[in-house]
């Protein structure tokens, strides 16, 4: 086991979902508490701009079972929840078929395989309120500490990863760590799976280096920009990882990265905007997603994204009120919903002053 969590932190893989936390640190941390442990596995999605975990729950089944089987194994969890969005019919048929094939060739005798529908909330992306939905009251993240890794699952220490982590675990094992860590542009290691949305010529999920650059990702792998549309500005991370212009399109897209200038490359969720596109409507479209999907439990972002949506609509921006909103929402949030809901409006007031 030990063998395991050593070959995955040699390879540099990293939570895919969003945190990009070390897979085998959090693998040894989970490994380090008492048993009995859970597995939870992140497929809810929620991420506006994100639909590669879809991908590969449809095309590519076996591979994030085995990794499941494994991660389980390696913590020994008596049992893996899957979480999975409900918008994804398909993937759930596919699913309840692979694990039932799973258990008839006998490779989970003594692992509980359940798997879980998500309602669509948008926070539970969030590992401890999605937590709290399997258990199966409403959705809302946990104070912590304790962690997840600690109190978990019904009061259980819990794994979470995310599907797309899981995928990479056998294809690692069975390559070795140094394929995966050999990979990589600009710095970045390994391979990433980018959605990529917007006006390019040839949208959809593209298996790049991971740290490639967005004008390299429109050139290399989506067929350039869409016709007639010219590259004004770019999601390096969805709804919540802000908004770069243009002249920033060198930048790598990978974790640690982006944010000296305020953005965040989240689950790597990108969307492209042109000429014809209002930088403004669009940060103020991405601030009333937030409110809708505010869980309200903690004032600063219930009232904020509010109050934002509010000061946003207004035919001229109050920027000094705007920013001292943002800040309150990102210091004082509990979870990172509130605390990245302002990404988007920040960056217009610092990259686009004049769409304002």
């Amino acid at each position: 086991m030990e063998d395991v969590i050593g070959v995955l932190s040699d390879a540099g893989l990293r939570g895919l979902g969003g945190a990009g936390f070390p897979t085998g640190r959090k693998w040894s941390l989970v490994r380090a508490e008492p048993a009995p442990r859970l597995l939870a596995v992140n497929a809810d999605e929620g991420e506006p701009g994100t639909f590669k975990d879809r991908w590969y729950l449809e095309s590519r089944p076996h591979g994030f079972l085995e990794g499941a089987l494994i991660a389980a194994w390696a913590v020994e969890a008596e049992a893996v929840y899957i979480y999975l969005r409900d918008e994804y019919p398909a993937a759930r048929e596919i699913l309840l078929n692979e694990i039932a094939a799973v258990k008839a060739a006998g490779l989970a005798e003594d692992l509980f395989i359940y798997l879980r529908r998500g309602a669509g909330a948008y926070i539970c992306g969030e590992e401890s309120a999605m937590i709290e939905s399997i258990e199966g009251k409403r959705g809302l993240p946990r104070h912590r500490p304790p962690y997840v890794a600690q109190l978990g699952l019904f009061d259980r220490p819990t794994l979470v990863n995310n599907v797309e982590t899981l995928y990479w675990v056998p294809e690692i094992l069975a390559k070795g760590a140094a394929w995966l860590s050999d990979q990589g542009r600009h710095g970045g290691k390994g391979f990433r799976s980018y959605s990529v949305s917007g006006r390019v010529r040839d949208p959809g999920v593209k298996l790049a280096p991971a740290g490639i650059t967005v004008k390299e990702l429109i050139a290399e792998y989506c067929g350039g920009m869409a016709e007639g549309h010219v590259f004004k500005a770019y999601l390096p991370g969805g709804a919540s990882g802000g908004i770069l212009p243009a002249r920033l399109g060198d930048l790598p897209l990978d974790f640690g990265r982006l944010e000296e200038h305020g953005c965040l490359i989240g689950s790597h969720a990108v969307v492209i905007l042109s000429e014809a596109d209002d930088i403004k409507a669009a940060a103020l479209n991405l601030m009333r997603f937030f409110e809708d999907e505010s869980c309200g439990q903690c004032t600063p972002c219930r009232n904020g994204t509010e109050k934002a949506v509010k000061l946003m609509s207004e035919g001229t921006w109050d920027a000094p009120l705007l920013e001292e909103l943002a800040d309150v929402m990102r210091e004082a949030s509990i979870c990172g919903l509130g605390q990245a809901a302002p990404n988007p409006l920040v960056s217009v007031l610092r990259f686009f002053p004049e769409d304002l």
